[in-house]
């Protein structure tokens, strides 16, 4: 099986040159999530070889509606590469992705290590330094996002960039459940939600997180940053879009569509 998990994975890395792909059928049943996150670790590791440092993970798949979609019970993860990030009011070079679209999300950043199979949210709560207000900029390898559960979770959860607020808030007098998020395009609404969207609630999505990789052998480190799921409706981007995410609480980002130098 490895030489057909590393054929794939060859394949996904090379659709970020090259262009989409065909859905992964000739090698994952939809519904394989070891397979997949076998695809997908053949990827990170090459990644880091290449000098990329991971800074923390993206959950997806946290909306029932979705899972129900696509066929699926569980929520997915991909990693975060430093390089992903764009700074808050940054630009984004939409000409070097395939099919992006964007979703506004809570993003946590760790304070202390954690793991473990038992993680509650309310160890995540202990855990975390400071929330944000974040936008996720996904992405698909796969041709006119024609996804199953196991062509996202391969293709590293379809992730592309992500943006955080400047300040975090500590969660002492938040409310992650019930905050409103707008997330407007060029000054108009354009997708709606809150809090409860991700996973019945973001510190939920994140224990989920830290279970799934205790699981695997793995852990959340201290310094992390956890994109904990969307909290609306994704859209998608044009050349010249400026995307704002608000969320009650949390303050506000942005970033705008351009091209590479």
């Amino acid at each position: 099986m490895s030489e057909l998990y590393q054929g794939l994975a060859d394949r996904l890395a090379a659709a970020y040159r090259g262009g989409p792909v065909e859905p992964l059928r000739d090698g994952l049943d939809p519904t394989d999530a070891d397979g997949a996150y076998a695809v997908q670790a053949i990827n990170t590791r090459r990644w880091q070889q290449l000098g990329r440092r991971i800074v923390g993970r993206k959950i997806g798949l946290t909306a029932k509606a979705v899972q129900r979609q696509l066929g699926v019970d569980q929520p997915d993860f991909g990693v975060l590469f430093d390089d992903m990030r764009i700074a808050n009011g940054g630009t984004l070079a939409l000409n070097t992705l395939i099919q992006a679209k964007a979703e506004a999300e809570v993003a946590l950043v760790l304070g202390t290590d954690l793991g473990g199979a038992d993680v509650t949210p309310d160890q995540v709560a202990d855990a975390t330094a400071q929330a944000f207000a974040a936008i996720e900029i996904v992405d698909s390898r796969i041709a006119e996002w024609r996804i199953t559960f196991a062509d996202t979770v391969a293709d590293n959860g379809s992730s592309s960039h992500f943006v955080l607020a400047d300040e975090g808030r500590k969660l002492a007098g938040l409310d992650l459940y019930s905050c409103g998020m707008v997330l407007e395009v060029n000054g108009q609404v354009a997708s709606l939600g809150a809090g409860a969207a991700a996973l019945d609630h973001p510190l939920k999505a994140a224990a989920w997180l830290a279970r799934t990789l205790a699981s695997r052998g793995e852990m959340l480190r201290a310094g992390d940053i956890v994109l904990t799921g969307a909290l609306g409706p994704m859209v998608t981007l044009k050349p010249g879009d400026t995307v704002r995410a608000i969320v009650g609480g949390l303050g506000d980002c942005a970033f705008t569509c351009g091209e590479a130098a």
